[in-house]
């Protein structure tokens, strides 16, 4: 790594940002004062190392401004810098050292992510104590917070307090405090301190095998509505009746029977993420209730299962808004595609157009595909990844996730020759897909590809 010379400005401990060279036979020039002056090769033919530009940092802590310290111009950005100018560079400003391209080494400006930059993290002082689940008495695992009373729990130890309690057709009451329980969800908030009070402290883990039960008993996908048939504001005394069921959130099930199913006055309830109205949670059928790439609620398949329809009292979802993989049809490229970009967008319609196939016909041959186990799930983004079939019942936002995700596939098998003009000239942005330049420069959009794996960066 080369050095450069402090400028005299006050020193900044941590490396913040990187000159990072075109030719890999060259060093990275890293960049730890908020004013340096840079002091490096520029080009080829020259084993001399020169003083030919001051970086400093600019407030934003994004950005920064280069000045020309060397005897001639320099391009920054397709743009000739005078001796002496100035000019603002980004995270992925291409620098010139010199006048031409041609023989004069490039670099691209790198600003350090985020937790790079700050590795002096703040220390709050935290007894373990409280990040303890009181029912198994070790640190929570998917932690749940249970309402109105916010006292945490395992999501595996609640679920399997939640079905004795239903079993028991008995109210269901906080395990620490026993105040009545209204409301359950998982903290993924307390799921972060979770995970750095583990990472602190090693021997807080538990084996593996206890995980795998307490994974096995969860059942709190998504925020559950218990109804106690009390007020959840603060514990009552009061003798229970079937009458006193809050009509709040009203659900088909509650007082009618369908499918040989009639809620109860314990009977946990899930509400619709799509549509706001209310089903049971219910763990003896195979209908599905949660979206598995998300893990939301919905609740169409639940309702068209016992053939309930909504009416002005009970709201139903409609199909089309949760259903199997299979079954869905897309008429355009999601907006979501390729990071959003648009440029790429366009690409890929056009090549989809020179196999002669429809967007469809592209879409049903790479689901082919993923059922075949054909395609590298890691970067897929949806939830249980691994368990994704063209059967599986996923909701409309994770479809076209799904979607985005495929077309990258479909556009990296795409060899160079058969893309358009425009775009098969292009070399390869080194942040590939992870590239933050794409978003507000349109002429960096246009001169790189994008549709491609980063070879430099932090997600390599």
């Amino acid at each position: 790594m080369e050095a450069g010379e402090s400028s005299g400005a006050k020193p900044y401990e941590e490396l913040w940002a990187k000159l990072v060279p075109s030719d890999l036979k060259y060093p990275d020039v890293e960049i730890r004062a908020e004013g340096m002056v840079v002091c490096s090769d520029i080009t080829y033919s020259s084993p001399e190392k020169h003083e030919w530009c001051k970086i400093m940092r600019n407030l934003d802590l994004c950005s920064a401004t280069l000045q020309n310290l060397s005897s001639g111009t320099i391009i920054v950005d397709e743009t000739v810098l005078e001796r002496e100018g100035t000019m603002v560079i980004n995270c992925g400003s291409e620098i010139i050292s010199g006048p031409q391209r041609e023989g004069c080494l490039s670099y691209r400006f790198e600003v350090m992510p985020t937790q790079e930059l700050c590795k002096r993290q703040l220390k709050i002082s935290f007894d373990v104590e409280n990040a303890k689940c009181s029912i198994c008495l070790n640190i929570w695992h998917d932690v749940v917070t249970v309402a109105p009373c916010l006292h945490n729990f395992c999501n595996g130890c609640f679920s399997e307090w939640l079905r004795r309690c239903q079993e028991k057709q008995s109210s269901v009451l906080c395990p620490q405090c026993r105040a009545v329980v209204c409301y359950v969800g998982r903290n993924h908030f307390l799921r972060n301190i979770e995970e750095g009070v583990l990472q602190s402290d090693l021997s807080l883990k538990r084996s593996s095998e206890e995980v795998a039960v307490l994974d096995a008993q969860a059942s709190i996908k998504s925020n559950f509505v218990i109804n106690t048939g009390r007020t959840c504001r603060k514990r009552s005394h009061s003798a229970l009746n079937e009458e006193s069921i809050s009509p709040e959130f009203p659900c088909p099930q509650c007082g009618t029977e369908f499918g040989g199913f009639r809620c109860n006055q314990t009977t946990v309830h899930l509400q619709c993420h799509a549509c706001g109205g209310m089903m049971p949670s219910r763990s003896d059928i195979s209908v599905p209730q949660h979206c598995l790439g998300c893990d939301r609620a919905f609740c169409a398949a639940y309702w068209q299962a016992l053939g309930v329809v909504g009416t002005d009292l009970h709201t139903v979802c409609l199909p089309t808004n949760f259903k199997p993989i299979s079954e869905y049809s897309i008429t355009r490229i999601p907006s979501s595609a390729h990071q959003n970009n648009q440029f790429e967008q366009n690409i890929t319609e056009r090549c989809i157009r020179l196999t002669g196939k429809t967007l469809p016909d592209i879409i049903s041959d790479w689901i082919a595909k993923l059922d075949n186990r054909e395609i590298d799930r890691t970067r897929m983004p949806l939830n249980h990844a691994e368990m994704i079939t063209s059967g599986t019942q996923i909701c409309i936002d994770c479809y076209e996730k799904l979607v985005s995700y495929l077309l990258y596939w479909f556009r990296i098998s795409v060899p160079k020759y058969l893309l358009p003009p425009e775009a098969s000239q292009r070399e390869d942005c080194w942040y590939g897909y992870t590239c933050r330049t794409q978003f507000h420069s349109e002429d960096h959009r246009h001169k790189r590809n994008h549709v491609c794996r980063p070879t430099r960066g932090s997600n390599n």
